[in-house]
């Protein structure tokens, strides 16, 4: 091979790489904008800068809603950014909160969340997967529970699938799905802070809390 041809095909090479890795970037801003549906630590890491700044009066709760889409619109006209009420890379950026970290974080709360969902109701209909993520979800809501998923899933006792060896069972990927749509605001439970299957309940409180809607082998209760 000439030494044209080489520097032809190593420059070639570089270019191929180039553009591998402009789209990989690309496709890494897509995934962490964070916009209305949107749940999990990076949301509420995003109120909490707002309320502290003066831009959001609302509760840090870590679901994206109204007050927070217009409460990120206020930042987004005062720092002369691109006003459309979504948390893409411009706007994180101007928060203070990394691409990196915000898509760590939501890597995390998903794959945790999924493992969950996996472990407590495989073999569920998908509404029910859903549901069970919902819980989850409106336990980091409340005061009562812990204010992050993890600290949701690892509070003793919370989940018996951390004791019986299923949390570390591999994942469905219809749990991924589940996780995915319950983090984007789904909740098939209607506001559920617990669930149960009545068939296998033992504990007497489980039966008294008020039931809200059976899904499969799984009656939701608040």
């Amino acid at each position: 091979m000439s030494a044209a041809r080489k520097k032809l095909c190593a420059a070639l090479a570089v270019l191929f790489a180039m553009n591998i890795f402009i789209i990989c970037l690309a496709q890494q801003a897509e995934a962490v904008t964070y916009q209305k549906g949107s749940a999990g630590s990076v949301v509420t890491t995003i109120q909490d800068k707002l309320s502290r700044w003066g831009y959001y009066s609302g509760k840090v709760d870590g679901v994206y809603g109204s007050k927070t889409v217009e409460a990120v619109k206020y930042f987004q006209r005062k720092n002369g950014l691109a006003v459309d009420g979504k948390c893409g890379p411009q706007t994180l950026a101007a928060l203070g909160i990394s691409v990196s970290a915000a898509n760590q974080s939501t890597s995390g709360d998903l794959d945790l969340l999924a493992r969950l969902i996996s472990a407590e109701a495989r073999g569920e209909p998908y509404n029910g997967q859903v549901a069970v993520g919902a819980v989850v979800l409106n336990r980091v809501k409340s005061p009562a529970f812990p204010g992050t998923i993890s600290g949701v899933i690892y509070q003793k006792g919370a989940f018996s699938c951390l004791d019986d060896g299923q949390f570390w069972k591999p994942v469905a990927d219809s749990a991924y799905r589940a996780a995915r749509d319950a983090l984007n605001g789904a909740d098939p439970s209607g506001g559920a802070l617990y669930y149960f299957n009545p068939a296998t309940a033992t504990s007497k409180w489980i039966w008294s809390r008020p039931a809200i809607i059976t899904i499969g082998r799984h009656r939701f209760c608040a």
